[in-house]
């Protein structure tokens, strides 16, 4: 069974920059061939996908995210990233780093950003 874990959150001020980590435990080279995504909940509203990635590099953006955040992955590491730039209060949530096909979700790193 793979393991994620998230890291790289933080509370940042609007327009500000942060990139988030995920890396992959128990499978080598999971981040190579798996779907994988970032999603985020912010409190009172449901969890939402923000952006994803196929084991061959096409990524997808949610329109609210599209031109700020870019997903991105290093093979050899094991790891997904999430750059996030120019970001907005709406941003700030718990954000999960996850292998929705095979079922397994990281345990979530708190963005906070404020006005």
């Amino acid at each position: 069974q793979v393991q994620l874990v998230e890291s790289g959150g933080g509370s940042v001020q609007a327009g500000g920059s942060l990139r988030l980590s995920c890396a992959a435990y128990g499978i080598p080279y999971f981040v190579s061939y798996a779907y994988m995504g970032w999603f985020r909940q912010a409190p009172g509203k449901e969890r939402e996908r923000v952006a994803d990635i196929e084991g061959n590099g096409l990524a997808s953006y949610a329109d609210s995210v599209k031109g700020r955040f870019t997903i991105s992955k290093d093979n050899a590491k094991n790891t997904l990233y999430l750059q996030m730039s120019s970001l907005r209060p709406e941003d700030t949530g718990m954000y999960y780093c996850a292998a929705p096909r095979s079922n397994r979700w990281g345990q979530g790193t708190q963005v906070t950003v404020s006005s």
